[in-house]
């Protein structure tokens, strides 16, 4: 009988126990799984390093392509590239050349 008399006093003297460890729990949880918790960082951390992938993809094709249109300027005339771009333009090849088709799968 001592026991179940003695359980209310337990309780109210552990009460303050039993709020620590239900705010340690709660906390817990969030700080994991919330909205600003480290799984959503993980998240966002590969989100960034995809996104500045491809960032750094577009931005070796735009050099790519900004030397080209370098190369065709009337400043610095590439006559093998013009040469090159009339060909594919206008669809024209000589009579004693080949031609290799490109699926188009390369770098650029």
């Amino acid at each position: 009988m001592g026991i179940f008399l003695d359980l209310p006093n337990k309780i109210k003297n552990s009460g303050f126990l039993i709020l620590c460890i239900l705010l340690f729990f709660y906390f817990s949880f969030y700080t994991i799984n919330g909205d600003r918790g480290l799984l959503r960082y993980m998240y966002l951390s590969k989100e960034i390093a995809y996104a500045e992938k491809i960032a750094a993809r577009y931005s070796a094709e735009k050099k790519h392509l900004e030397e080209k249109v370098r190369l065709l300027s009337s400043s610095s005339l590439d006559l093998d590239l013009l040469d090159e771009r009339a060909r594919v333009v206008l669809n024209l090849v000589g009579d004693d050349e080949f031609i290799i088709l490109d699926d188009g799968q390369g770098e650029f």
